[in-house]
């Protein structure tokens, strides 16, 4: 891990520096307002441009916006998103929130393929991919979802960062950027490198990140004078990533081939102060043949390969927990020409996973036996035109096995999942839409869903699974009105979401680390449950200028509301939020501000206990950027949480005791060329 951060430190200080003595070449930069380029959106069956993904509201992130939003989680990057919070477990694992639903109802993408970790399992487990390589990363609901998984209900999340080329570059480009936070004394390197050796197209980055424990504003506890002030205990995150590839690309497409590592060691900020060490292999195939037989515009194949593997620890370093997850996943895509008027693509995807957590000493399974999970699906996205009525639609069947290992007594479950979706979207005004989405989704539970039974160190849950449990069932109505033409566009999104057989923990007395019933045991007994569940919501935003040089002003808005049908509300429910953001561009100046308001939520599931205050958060940025020929360097400095305040989010299970870190301010280089 030490030579590949001296390394990748090593390779950013040698590119700046051969940068600034290059200073006296700086251009002048052009007044004339700027050309953004088109965003492709590669999550998209038909690989559209974003203001035409009017039937599923969709979020893209790139360029300067995603870079002033990256955080140390995905969670954190994505997390002031529309429609989208986190589950802020530390700083080290937060994962996106979507419209109320979280785990495995939200599917994480790397490149179009799952990660195949195991944050979905645990809300203490990191997502095994990294924002600081990422091109773009990309929100996605509706029914180009269902090209990825039954399950994502939710949505999915898909981080790009284009491991495996697709076009050839004139020379070497790439991106190397170096910041520090004042928070968390945090230190940050990330290079991308792609190139080209005649037809032969190659792809290099790395990262590391290096923080300590972050400042908070008052005390770990609330209304505990008592509790650790100053710093958050055992809230560092150390982490290195490394990754290339290379493709073979030729008129007719291209075949490729990426590898990449991840290192990942953070602390849990509860009062065991236990903390995990996480490491991810990864290797992928991907191609693409254009117009491989008449009718057809192409063909599309990826093949990845994950081997992942973390080991929760005591704060003196003993293994508690090793938790294990091997998986080989295959997707095969075939996109037609248009066929009476029709124009989508169908394939079929494989997925091979083999899971487990074991306790560290015995290799027991005291939390969730060996278990192997296959699945097969096939699916079809269409969409058409009808006058001024663009319909689209999608359909996915799936089978999902589930085989403990024969040693642990546990009956192995099937299940058929039948999953689709239609929506229309009518023009009524040029520029202006009008539609509904109708879906049903169906998810299989997980494995630990059906069989732990177990401690959870780092959760401080003794869990007990149901092998009885039911397929989730989602029947999803949601209407859309939006502008998206033109200086002032905006959106508004209304939701109801009723969901058969959801499966949520429900919480019951204290145990002792045997799952006896004991009022002073360190663990809560967590029994996966299910029932009837219905979450209403509704988003809106409104912006002016947001692509072009001078003023830029965006309004925006979410709520959402989710309840256990005769049961009160669901639990870890995110709170209404609202706020402003302004921007200024001019020239070689970027700056802007967003002020959030997010309200009390004190919408409580039966066994939560308090209520989450309201808060204020003002994030500031400020750039400069100079072109020293090919080459472009911004100095940037950002201000997180500006009005310090004391941030508890409605939708982490530490919201009593780990707050969100105090005010930051970031500085940092970053170069491109």
């Amino acid at each position: 891990m030490f030579v590949q951060r001296t390394l990748l430190s090593s390779a950013v200080l040698s590119a700046l520096a051969a940068l600034s003595s290059g200073a006296s070449a700086q251009t002048a930069t052009s007044e004339t307002p700027r050309q953004l380029a088109p965003i492709t959106v590669t999550a998209s069956p038909l690989n559209a441009n974003p203001d035409t993904q009017i039937l599923t509201p969709t979020k893209v992130l790139s360029g300067e916006e995603l870079r002033n939003k990256v955080g140390t989680s995905l969670g954190d990057t994505l997390a002031q998103e529309l429609g989208v919070s986190a589950s802020g477990f530390g700083a080290g694992a937060s994962r996106p929130i979507i419209r109320g639903m979280e785990g495995p109802r939200v599917k994480i993408l790397q490149n179009g393929m799952s990660v195949a970790d195991v944050s979905s399992l645990s809300n203490d487990h990191a997502v095994a991919t990294e924002a600081a390589t990422a091109r773009q990363i990309e929100i996605l609901r509706g029914p180009a979802a269902l090209l990825y998984g039954s399950g994502a209900i939710g949505g999915l999340v898909n981080v790009i960062n284009d491991r495996i080329p697709t076009e050839l570059q004139k020379g070497i480009s790439g991106e190397a950027e170096a910041r520090y936070s004042s928070v968390d004394n945090g230190r940050s390197t990330s290079l991308v490198l792609d190139g080209s050796a005649g037809p032969v197209g190659w792809h290099l980055d790395g990262d590391w990140r290096d923080t300590g424990n972050y400042k908070i504003p008052g005390h770990a506890t609330r209304n505990d004078p008592d509790s650790p002030s100053g710093r958050l205990p055992n809230s560092f995150t150390h982490e290195t990533g490394v990754g290339a590839g290379a493709s073979y690309i030729r008129s007719w497409g291209y075949i490729g081939a990426s590898v990449a590592t991840l290192d990942d060691h953070y602390g849990i900020p509860t009062a065991e102060k236990s903390f995990i060490d996480l490491h991810q292999t990864r290797y992928d195939i991907a191609g693409q043949v254009d117009a491989p037989f008449a009718g057809f515009e192409k063909l599309t194949f990826k093949v990845g390969h994950t081997d992942y593997t973390h080991t929760e620890k005591q704060e003196n370093g003993d293994p508690n927990t090793i938790f294990s997850n091997k998986s080989t996943e295959t997707r095969w895509e075939l996109a037609h020409k248009p066929l009476a008027g029709w124009h989508g693509t169908f394939g079929i995807q494989t997925e091979d996973t083999r899971f487990s957590a074991l306790a560290a000493e015995s290799g027991l399974p005291d939390t969730v036996p060996r278990t192997k999970s296959t699945s097969f699906a096939a699916f079809l996205v269409e969409e058409r035109n009808f006058g001024p009525v663009l319909t689209s639609a999608g359909l996915r069947l799936e089978s999902v096995k589930r085989r403990p290992d024969g040693d642990s007594g546990l009956v192995d479950r099937k299940f058929n999942l039948a999953s689709y979706s239609v929506g229309a979207l009518w023009g009524f005004m040029p520029g202006y839409g009008f539609g509904p989405t109708v879906s049903i989704a169906q998810r299989a539970p997980a494995a630990e869903e059906l069989y732990s039974n177990g401690p959870h160190e780092s959760t401080a849950t003794f869990d007990i699974g149901d092998p009885g449990l039911k397929k989730e069932t989602s029947r999803n109505i949601e209407l859309t009105l939006q502008k998206t033409s033109g200086l002032i566009r905006w959106k508004a999104n209304l939701f109801q979401n009723h969901v058969s057989n959801y499966v949520f923990g429900r919480n019951a007395g204290q145990v002792d680390e045997d799952g006896a019933a004991n009022p002073d045991g360190e663990f809560t007994e967590r029994f996966w449950s299910q029932a009837d569940a219905t979450i209403r919501g509704a988003e809106a935003e409104i912006s002016y200028n947001l692509r072009g040089e001078g003023f830029s002003v965006r309004g925006f808005a979410d709520t959402s509301r989710g309840k256990l049908d005769q049961m009160g509300n669901l639990p870890l429910q995110p709170a209404t939020r609202y706020g402003v953001e302004v921007g200024y561009l001019q020239g070689p100046w970027r700056s802007g501000m967003t002020i959030m308001r997010a309200q009390q939520q004190d919408r409580l599931a039966t066994f939560e206990n308090s209520a989450t205050p309201a808060y204020t958060k003002i994030d500031a940025n400020l750039s400069y950027t100079q072109h020293l020929g090919n080459t472009q360097v911004t100095w940037f400095a950002l201000v997180k949480n500006l009005l310090n305040q004391d941030i508890r989010l409605a939708t982490s299970v530490l919201k009593d005791v780990a707050p969100q870190p105090g005010r930051s301010l970031i500085l940092g280089v970053r170069t491109r060329f």
